[in-house]
């Protein structure tokens, strides 16, 4: 990703994305209703991935029975994963062969499709869940929503204009763990946070490389315009196609498949929907393969109210996100900080490890308040495909959180905040790193969907979860892409770069760098 000499004026628009404030037809608005509780809904499977078979599919599976949904049809415009995943499913317990569709409209011709799953490139979930609206049907969206602002504002006014069901793909926010960490975080229990550092490290030369999948892809099996999906045209590659986290402008890589979990839960733990501010810095330090997207990186967010910086009289805190695929020393790590200690969420543990001391507080003439322990169940390590099996597999071993007599959160434990309780969630992974079946989360936030479907309700990770997860990768990318330090214009919802005061609006609103990516050394 050559960042380099990127200006804020090499910012252009992407071309062919004019759906923003597109109203939904009436044809489209007026599509037959929804099935109630007690009638099957057929879902469509929009993009055969890995995301969809190891995570996604055994998920939906879980509740599928109970829930009366069942798969109905599939699309995908390579006609090798088309044939895949219609084997896959009629494999499925209960299966059967399922409508196979060359692409999207065709799909939406099937009246017995009334809801979808959309697993494709990240680039392109925006764009499809428009159409899935368009077409009158709920929808549930892999993260990252969008990877522009452009993308980002569209679907949201789309979701804004009609009934439909939309979820977002951000999982933790339908985990019980998750949701009772997040209960506690907001009690005024932990304190006011202070600092967050988010690790993500693994040291795969594969990683997101499909070198034997690219080699089967050929031009005349799939459709490559309609793949690019707004994108500026160019040449069929079939290594963009399969290894498309590689490559901007269909991914920024890192941001768009690690990052965006942290910083939703980041977001969510706080109750702010955007960062102040975002600067980052990396590299391609050692996969020289032809890649364009960062192999490390790190982030440093600002957030607080908007209407206060840093040094002013409100609180705020600093987020750093630091992520390389090339040495996993430190694995996977979310630490969360008050002055009172810290929240350790891979081991769903709360301690005073490195709060205020008595000695410390008595020579400024402060008092301190120690920070109870607890202990929440350890949230169950997330599905990212195979890949965070291997992180797991490449986890380094941590010191001991510092011994403190703990309060364990259980059925009627008491915290500082009051009584939570907590049941126990099977991992994903096992300490070999072996796939064990999909995590609790994407289970949680598939059946969470399924049930909004039914009842016609708001889902936990519903459409303003999505755009404001996508406005801080946004400006994440816009970081990345220029250099400079990122801000945000809530007035016209537009990444800014450079100084507040000079309010250089970049084209970020729905655009990309000429050079996508950053330096490489």
């Amino acid at each position: 990703m050559a960042r380099g000499g990127a200006s804020r004026r090499s910012f252009l628009k992407l071309a062919g994305a004019g759906v923003a404030g597109t109203a939904l037809s009436a044809a489209a608005s007026s599509y037959a209703k929804i099935a109630g509780a007690n009638d099957r809904v057929g879902v469509g499977i929009i993009g055969f991935s890995d995301r969809f078979k190891n995570s996604l599919a055994p998920a939906f599976m879980k509740s599928a029975g109970e829930l009366n949904f069942e798969f109905v049809a599939l699309s995908d415009i390579w006609s090798k994963r088309r044939e895949d995943g219609g084997a896959f499913v009629s494999k499925l317990p209960g299966g059967r062969q399922i409508a196979l569709a060359r692409n999207n409209e065709e799909l939406y011709e099937n009246k017995d499709v009334q809801a979808v799953i959309i697993a494709t490139p990240d680039f392109q979930h925006s764009t499809q869940g428009v159409e899935a609206l368009r077409a009158g049907r709920d929808a549930y969206i892999e993260k990252p929503l969008a990877n522009t602002m452009e993308d980002a504002r569209a679907i949201r006014t789309a979701v804004k204009g009609t009934d439909r069901v939309v979820a977002i793909g951000t999982q933790r926010r339908s985990s019980p763990t998750y949701q009772r960490i997040n209960d506690y975080m907001k009690s005024n229990a932990f304190g006011d946070l202070v600092s967050v550092e988010l690790t993500y490290n693994i040291n795969q030369p594969l990683h997101w490389r499909r070198p034997k999948i690219v080699s089967q892809l050929r031009e005349s099996d799939t459709d490559w315009k309609r793949f690019l999906t707004g994108r500026p045209p160019e040449q069929f590659d079939a290594r963009k196609y399969v290894e498309f986290r590689l490559f901007w402008p269909f991914s920024s890589g890192i941001p768009d498949q690690w990052m965006v979990h942290r910083i939703d839960t980041v977001q969510w733990f706080t109750g702010f929907a955007r960062p102040r501010s975002v600067v980052a810095n990396g590299g391609i330090y050692r996969w020289r393969d032809g890649r364009k997207n960062w192999d490390t990186m790190t982030a440093v967010f600002d957030y607080g109210p908007i209407d206060e910086g840093a040094t002013g009289a409100a609180k705020g805190f600093q987020v750093v996100y630091t992520a390389r695929m090339t040495n996993s020393a430190g694995g996977v790590r979310e630490h969360y900080f008050s002055n009172g200690g810290m929240l350790d969420l891979e081991k769903g543990i709360v301690t005073p490890t490195g709060g205020l001391t008595e000695e410390y507080a008595r020579e400024a003439e402060l008092k301190v308040a120690p920070l109870t322990p607890v202990t929440f169940a350890a949230p169950a390590p997330e599905s990212d495909g195979a890949e965070r099996a291997a992180v797991a597999a490449e986890r380094t071993e941590r010191k001991n959180a510092a011994t403190q007599p703990e309060r364990s959160v259980g059925s009627g434990a008491s915290t500082a905040s009051g009584t939570i309780a907590a049941s126990g969630s099977a991992s994903f992974v096992t300490p070999q790193g072996e796939n064990s079946g999909p995590d609790e989360a994407t289970v949680a936030n598939l059946r969470n969907w399924m049930e909004c479907v039914q009842q016609r309700k708001r889902p936990n990770a519903d459409i303003e979860t999505g755009y404001n997860q996508s406005v801080a990768l946004c400006m994440t990318i816009a970081a990345i892409q220029t250099g400079q330090r990122v801000t945000f214009d809530d007035a016209k919802q537009e990444v800014v770069i450079g100084a507040p005061s000079g309010h250089v609006h970049s084209q970020h609103s729905g655009s990309r760098v000429d050079v996508p990516g950053g330096r490489e050394p």
